[in-house]
C-alpha cells in the first residue's frame, strides 16, 4: 500500500512516536559598528543595546511605504519608548527629530555586499544553512523521518499585518525558550533547551500535530511549529479536505433546495441561517467568527456582517434586487461586490435591516456555531468552510473545460489555465496590491515585444525578397532559400505570440493573488489531470515546493479524474 494509506490509528490519535530537536532560535542581536550612528535633532546619540536593536528595525524599513504611515509611526514610537532607558526617554520625545539614515545605509550596503560575495563564500553560507536544516529541520514521526515546515522562531521586528492593520508598527518581541511549549512522545529523547535556559513546559499530547508552540505578543495568538506540507500527516489531511468537498457535490442540490425553502420559514433564526448560507454558497464568503472586542482589526465574515456593510437597490445598472457589499474581510482585505440576488433573499434582507442601526448585526440571531451545527446535520464533516473549497474547485474544473483549446500550443494552454485560476481567485476575493516592480517589468516586456515586432517585419521583407528571387530564377537553391526564410518567420511569429500572451497574463494578474487558492482551495488532482490530459509538464503549474506538497495528488490522479 502507498505511504498515504498506511494503517489507521484510533480516533483523535495523530501519532505514536514523535521526536525532534525543538525550535532553532534566531541568533542574538549584533550591535552596530562604532562609526554607524543614530542622530537626534542633528546630533549623534549613542543608544542602549535594547533601544538600538529596535531602531535598526525601523531603519531597515525606511524605503518602505509602511514608515510613511501615521499609524505605523505612532505604534513604533510608543513601543520603542517603552524599551528605552529613562535617560533616553528624557531626550527622545519626537520621532521627526530622529535620523536613521546612516543605519539604513549601513544595512543596504551590507545587503549589497552579501549579494556580491564570490561563489565559494556563498556556497559556504549555504552549507551552514543546510547543516542547521539537517539538524533542526526534521523529526521522527512513527518511524518516518519527516520534514518540519517552519523550524525557526520568527525574528523580532516591527509588525506589518496585511491591509490597513491597526497594530502595524508595534514591536514583535524576540521568542525565548522560556516562552516555548514542547510537544513530543514520552519515550523520545526530549529536546534540550539552549544553554542556561529552560522550556516553558514539555507536553506529551498525541492528539495534536504540532511540535512546539508559543504565544506571540501582538495579537496574543498561538504560533505553532508544524510538519512540512509534504509530510504524510499533512498530505493525508489535505486529501481528506478535498474528499469532504467532493462529498458535498453529491448533496449540494438538496442543501440548496433546503435553504431556499427556509427563506419562507416562520422562524427568523432559520431564515437568517438560510440567507447566510446562500451568501456562503453563491459568493464563497467566509463564515466569520465572533471575536474579542478590540483584540484585532475590525474584520468580518458572513455571520458577523453589520447593517452598514450592505446596501439594497431594488434596481441598479439594469438589474433587479441588487445587494451592494462593502466590508473588510480576513487580513483587512476589502470585499466590494454588487450582486443581483433572488427576490425572497432581497425581501428577507429588507426585514433583517428594519429598525436597526448601521452598527447592528445583520444576522442578529445567527452565529457560526449554530450554522455549522446545522451543516453537520445535513452532511457528516460539513462546515461553512467546505463550500469555499467546493465552489473554488468546481469553478476551476468548469473553467478549464470551457477555456482550454486542445489545438493551442503550451503557452496558449497555460494562459487558459491561469485564466481559470483567476476566475477562482476573483470568486474568493484573493487580491494583492500591485507589485512595486510592476510597471518596470511591464515596460521591459513591452520593449521586448517591440523589438520582436521589428524582427518579424524584417523577416517578412526577407521572405518577400526570396520569393521575388524564386520568381526570377525558378531554381532549387532559391526554393530552399524561401523555405528557410519562411521557417525563420514562423519561429519569430511564434515568439512574438508568446510574448504577447505573457503581457496579457501579467496585466490581467496584477491585482490578483493566484497562490492562495492554488495552495488552499483547489483540489490539486484537477490540475494534475489537466496536465496529463493535455501533455503539459506539471512543473509549469506547480513549483518544487508545491509538487512536494501535492505529491499525493500527482501519485493518484489520472487524466480522467473528475472532482
Amino acid at each position: 500500500c502507498s505511504r498515504w494509506e498506511e494503517e489507521k490509528k484510533e480516533d483523535g490519535v495523530k501519532w505514536m512516536q514523535l521526536e525532534h530537536r525543538g525550535p532553532y532560535f534566531v541568533p542574538p542581536y549584533e550591535p552596530l559598528p562604532e562609526d554607524v550612528q543614530f542622530y537626534y535633532d542633528g546630533k549623534p546619540l549613542k543608544l542602549s543595546l535594547a533601544a538600538e536593536e529596535i531602531a535598526t528595525f525601523y531603519a531597515k524599513m525606511l524605503d518602505h511605504e509602511y514608515t510613511t504611515k501615521e499609524i505605523f509611526q505612532n505604534n513604533f514610537f510608543h513601543d520603542w519608548r517603552k524599551e528605552m532607558t529613562s535617560e533616553e526617554q528624557e531626550i527622545i520625545k519626537d520621532l521627526d527629530k530622529c535620523d536613521f539614515r546612516e543605519i539604513h545605509k549601513y544595512f543596504v550596503e551590507k545587503n549589497e555586499a552579501r549579494k556580491a560575495l564570490p561563489k565559494e563564500e556563498k556556497q559556504k553560507l549555504k552549507e551552514e544553512a543546510d547543516k542547521i536544516q539537517e539538524e533542526y529541520g526534521y523529526c521522527i514521526l512513527d518511524g518516518h523521518r519527516e520534514k518540519i515546515g517552519n523550524f525557526k522562531t520568527e525574528p523580532p521586528g516591527l509588525f506589518r499585518g496585511r491591509g490597513e492593520h491597526p497594530k502595524m508598527g508595534m514591536l514583535k518581541k524576540r521568542i525565548m525558550p522560556e516562552d516555548v511549549t514542547i510537544n513530543c512522545s514520552r519515550d523520545s529523547k526530549i529536546p534540550e533547551p539552549p544553554e542556561g535556559h529552560k522550556w516553558k513546559e514539555v507536553r506529551f499530547d498525541n492528539t495534536v500535530t504540532w511540535l512546539a508552540s508559543w504565544t506571540e505578543n501582538i495579537q496574543n495568538t498561538l504560533k505553532y511549529i508544524m510538519l512540512n506540507p509534504s509530510s504524510k500527516l499533512k498530505g493525508e489531511k489535505d486529501w481528506q479536505k478535498y474528499e469532504v468537498a467532493r462529498r458535498l457535490k453529491d448533496v449540494v442540490h438538496e442543501i440548496r433546495a433546503r435553504y431556499r425553502k427556509d427563506w419562507k420559514s416562520k422562524d427568523t433564526k432559520k431564515r437568517q441561517r438560510a440567507v447566510a448560507l446562500y451568501f456562503i454558497d453563491k459568493l464563497a464568503l467566509r463564515a466569520g467568527n465572533e471575536k474579542e472586542e478590540g483584540e484585532t482589526a475590525d474584520t468580518v465574515g458572513c455571520c458577523s456582517l453589520r447593517v452598514e456593510h450592505i446596501q439594497l437597490h431594488p434596481q441598479l445598472d439594469g438589474q433587479e434586487h441588487v445587494v451592494e457589499f462593502d466590508f473588510l474581510g480576513k487580513d483587512s482585505v476589502r470585499y466590494y461586490n454588487k450582486v443581483s440576488v433572488e427576490k425572497p433573499v432581497f425581501k428577507n434582507l429588507q426585514l433583517f435591516m428594519k429598525n436597526k442601526d448601521p452598527t447592528d448585526d445583520l444576522f442578529d440571531k445567527l452565529d457560526t456555531r449554530f450554522l455549522n451545527k446545522h451543516l453537520q446535520h445535513l452532511m457528516d464533516g460539513l462546515t461553512a468552510k467546505v463550500f469555499r473549497t467546493y465552489n473554488a474547485s468546481i469553478t476551476l474544473q468548469e473553467q478549464l473545460k470551457a477555456l482550454t483549446n486542445p489545438e493551442d500550443n503550451v503557452a496558449g494552454k497555460l494562459l487558459s489555465y491561469n485564466r481559470a485560476n483567476r476566475a477562482v481567485a476573483i470568486l474568493c476575493n484573493h487580491q494583492r496590491s500591485i507589485p512595486k516592480t510592476f510597471s518596470k517589468s511591464m515596460q521591459v516586456l513591452q520593449e521586448k515585444i517591440d523589438a520582436k515586432k521589428k524582427q518579424v517585419e524584417e523577416a517578412q521583407e526577407e521572405v518577400k525578397k526570396a520569393e521575388d528571387e524564386l520568381e526570377d530564377t525558378k531554381d532549387a537553391k532559391a526554393e530552399a532559400n524561401v523555405e528557410k526564410k519562411k521557417k525563420l518567420l514562423k519561429r519569430l511569429e511564434e515568439q512574438l505570440a508568446k510574448l504577447n500572451i505573457q503581457a496579457t497574463d501579467k496585466e490581467e494578474n496584477k491585482q490578483i493573488a493566484l497562490g492562495t487558492s492554488k495552495l488552499n482551495y483547489l483540489d490539486p488532482r484537477i490540475s494534475v489531470a489537466w496536465c496529463k490530459k493535455f501533455g503539459i509538464p506539471i512543473e509549469r503549474i506547480y513549483n518544487k515546493t508545491q509538487r512536494e506538497k501535492f505529491a499525493w495528488a500527482i501519485d493518484m490522479a489520472g487524466e480522467d479524474f473528475e472532482f
